[in-house]
C-alpha cells in the first residue's frame, strides 16, 4: 500500500485512458505509474494513454466517479478502474413512454 498522500490527504494522480474499451479508464498515483496493475488487466485494456494529471483530494469533484472510493482503491491496490456506464434500457425506456 502506498502513502503518497499530502499531509491535506490529497494524491498527485495519473489517469489513463484504454484505447481499445471505450470511457473506460484507470487512475494511479503518478509517484508509483502502473507497476502495480496487474497483467492481466492490462492485456484487456490495451496500451495506456496518459490523459490527466490532477491532485486529488476526497472534496474534489469527479464527472462518474466518488473521490473517496477512488484514493481508496489506489492506496489499497494501486488503481482504480472506471468502466463504462451501462448503456439505457430502451425497452423500460419505451415501456416509460408509454
Amino acid at each position: 500500500m502506498i502513502d503518497d498522500l499530502d499531509p491535506a490527504g490529497r494524491l498527485l494522480c495519473e489517469v489513463f485512458k484504454s484505447p481499445v474499451r471505450d470511457e473506460t479508464y484507470l487512475y494511479v498515483s503518478k509517484r508509483e505509474g502502473l507497476e502495480r496493475v496487474p497483467a492481466a488487466l492490462l492485456k484487456t485494456f490495451g496500451r495506456p494513454q496518459s490523459v490527466l494529471t490532477m491532485l486529488l483530494s476526497q472534496t474534489r469533484r469527479l464527472a462518474r466517479e466518488d473521490p473517496v472510493t477512488v484514493l481508496a482503491n489506489i492506496r489499497a491496490r494501486g488503481f482504480h478502474l472506471q468502466v463504462a456506464p451501462p448503456p439505457p434500457n430502451l425497452l423500460e425506456e419505451f415501456r416509460g413512454a408509454q
